[in-house]
């Protein structure tokens, strides 16, 4: 564990430091779009934080395989490096389409060339443990088209999201770190060394959405464009394909045994394999498809960018920015962390559904509740940002509270034009000398 803190920290530190760097470079290099009919932010802001997060993804790799205890991911497997080659690859591509803003079917080939790419490289799904039927051998050109698939999805799917500030990356991170719960606990809790790639892989992937998290919260600094969502989006895949098809399920059983019910129930973390891709990017998933209904059902371009996303549907009802973030932020890691505790063989099932559907109440509540504001306790004032701050009242010292009352308002008489201020104030003088005699005492 202490050597993927460490892994996770030196990706977060690189990405961190080289994120400032890189804004101004991007603003040299006028990679700065011209504000859109569908976007939320309303000045300029800078692009290409991929480039930060591409290197702390190999500062990342290259101290990993240093050190002693995961050096042997990458003499044993050749994933690292087919990882690093689609990364490449897909990081490329962002940085052009932030630059030069290049077309929507070019990405979509690039994507399905780096996917190709990490497929040759042997980074691809070999089998498939499928319930009640078994682990099922997938020939190559099957193992090829399932893993192009996956990849390509994931990407759009993260890439689509990323509409809000700090909204993709966040939600990636999330999905990460469940993510890393389950590779590790396959790795270390069943001894099986085939899941030690994707625990590498989503770990520095943490450090990576860590590390530019702080440069991209409301109001973002700087986005991560997509040099940067299909990066972490590709590394995402990586995981779930390395978790999925590289893992026998032969394997994990023969370190079980038991009955047949006892195995059966037990080999279910081999299962949640299958959905577990999916149920990270749930959100954005769903996001993804109802996007390309809705645009084919109008007519338009699956690809054609429009304000109908989740995020913004959020803001159309009352959200603020930040709120529909950690709204968003809360149904992520409620699916992704609610399926990894169902996978645990020692946790009752009934226990988990009740709290999951008691944390689904609490979200549709925070859903019918747009416009309140929560307010941090006072000893966690500087914790937060300025708006959930509790805002006193400044106290009047009493003197200047009893000057203020004694002292005379200003006089209501208007002063006529073309009248001298002598004339005006000598007039209103005796108009006032003459309302005091008429009153009645």
């Amino acid at each position: 564990m202490r050597e993927y803190l460490l892994t996770l920290c030196i990706t977060a530190a690189v990405t961190y430091l080289l994120t400032g760097p890189v804004r101004k470079f991007a603003i040299v290099a006028g990679a700065m779009p011209e504000i859109r009919a569908r976007d939320v932010h309303r000045e300029p802001t800078p692009r290409l934080g991929g480039i930060a997060m591409f290197f702390g993804l190999c500062a990342g790799l290259l101290v990993a395989s240093h050190l002693s205890n995961l050096d042997q991911v990458f003499e044993s497997s050749n994933e690292p490096r087919a990882l690093l080659s689609g990364a490449a690859l897909i990081w490329l591509i962002g940085v052009l389409d932030d630059k030069f803003e290049i077309d929507a079917l070019i990405k979509l080939g690039g994507q399905m060339i780096a996917a190709g790419v990490m497929v040759m490289q042997g980074l691809t799904i070999l089998w498939l443990p499928i319930p009640g039927v078994g682990t099922v051998s997938l020939t190559q050109w099957q193992g090829t088209l399932l893993t192009v698939a996956l990849v390509v999805i994931t990407i759009n799917a993260v890439n689509f999201v990323d509409g809000l500030d700090g909204l993709a990356s966040g939600m990636v991170c999330i999905a990460a770190a469940a993510f890393f719960l389950y590779a590790y606990r396959i790795w270390y809790g069943y001894g099986i060394e085939a899941a030690a790639p994707a625990t590498l892989f989503v770990a520095i992937l943490m450090g990576m959405c860590l590390g530019f998290l702080p440069h991209n919260m409301h109001p973002a600094r700087i986005f991560m464009g997509d040099s940067g969502s299909m990066l972490i989006g590709l590394v995402l895949a990586a995981g779930a394909i390395s978790m999925t098809g590289q893992i026998d399920p032969d394997a994990l059983r023969l370190n079980l045994g038991g009955s047949t019910r006892d195995t059966t129930h037990a080999m279910l973390p081999v299962f949640i394999p299958l959905v577990m891709p999916l149920t990270v990017i749930a959100i954005p998933f769903a996001d993804l498809v109802l996007a390309i209904v809705r645009r084919t059902w109008n007519g338009q371009s699956p690809f054609a960018a429009d304000r109908g996303h989740l995020h913004h549907r959020l803001l159309e009802i009352g959200h603020s920015h930040s709120r529909a973030v950690l709204i968003m932020y809360f149904w992520s890691a409620l699916i992704a962390f609610g399926t990894v505790a169902y996978s645990v063989p020692s946790t009752s099932g009934m226990w988990v559904m009740l709290t999951i559907a008691g944390l689904c109440f609490v979200g549709l509540v925070l859903l019918l509740l747009p416009r309140f504001t929560p307010r941090a306790p006072r000893w966690a004032q500087h914790l937060v940002p300025p708006r959930y701050r509790r805002t006193a009242q400044p106290a009047v010292p009493e003197e200047a509270a009893a000057e203020t009352a004694e002292a005379p308002g200003p006089d209501p008489t208007p002063i006529p034009a073309g009248v001298n201020g002598a004339t005006a104030i000598g007039a209103r003088s005796r108009f006032t000398d003459r309302h005091r005699a008429q009153s009645p005492r």
